[in-house]
């Protein structure tokens, strides 16, 4: 294995934390009642509005998907007329906090030589932001996002940068995703797909499977050590 490369939301960055900080800010009653089925709903409609997107081939940014998903879900869940709220919540993506593991994880896997990346749906200026704000970015080799292909995962074109900016065959990366479609896309690519399912879900009936399925990302060093033994 030459690199690490990681999906960002779901999988160093926990999506649900702008709701779920938000919503513990004073004066937020009404919403701390109902955050977390809007951040389940926002998550659903930013993915599917990427996958849209993809095959209209009608592309914009994460930043305009994101703030259309959340339109959606605000009104989904009758808090559409606060556009304080809003503001907050798209302010707060910027500052999602990584999960717990993630920066011993990365840490580890950096001082056993492996190159670090970010293959991400995300716009940059909010990936740079997210990395910073949770400590990440000066682990990081490189932050790689589909805005230089202009089409979300899980096209191939999405894929092929990370084996562009390392040099080398798809079977030498290591791909982490909490995404089970990701995480399908990917290994039909070549990488070494490995699904980060923190939710107990069952594997997605697509065409290909994960090589490895982990509880959440404590376990990946132990892992990328058998692999490049």
């Amino acid at each position: 294995m030459k690199a690490c490369v990681f999906d960002a939301y779901g999988t160093l960055f926990d999506v649900a934390a702008a709701a779920r900080v938000c919503a513990a800010e004073p004066g937020r009653e009404a919403f701390a009642a109902s955050w977390m089925a809007l951040a389940e709903t926002w998550r659903q409609k930013q993915l599917s509005y990427t996958w849209l997107r993809a095959v209209t081939d009608e592309h914009v940014d994460f930043w305009t998907v994101t703030g259309d998903a959340l339109d959606y879900s605000l009104e989904a869940h009758q808090l559409g007329g606060d556009p304080e709220l809003r503001e907050r919540l798209m302010r707060l993506y910027f500052e999602l906090e990584a999960y717990p593991e993630a920066a011993d994880v990365l840490q580890t896997l950096k001082a056993r030589g492996l190159a670090l990346a970010i293959l991400s749906n995300g716009e940059p200026k909010m990936l740079r932001a997210a990395a910073d704000n949770a400590g990440l970015s000066p682990l990081l080799d490189d932050i790689l996002t589909v805005e230089s292909v202009g089409v979300y995962k899980p096209h191939r074109r999405v894929y092929e940068l990370a084996t562009k900016r390392f040099t080398c065959a798809p079977s030498e990366i290591l791909f982490i995703s909490s995404n089970g479609w990701d995480v399908s896309g990917a290994a039909g690519f070549g990488f070494h797909a490995v699904w980060v399912n923190r939710r107990g879900e069952p594997v997605d009936r697509l065409p290909h499977r994960p090589a490895e399925i982990l509880n959440d990302l404590s376990a990946l060093p132990e892992l990328a050590a058998r692999l490049e033994s």
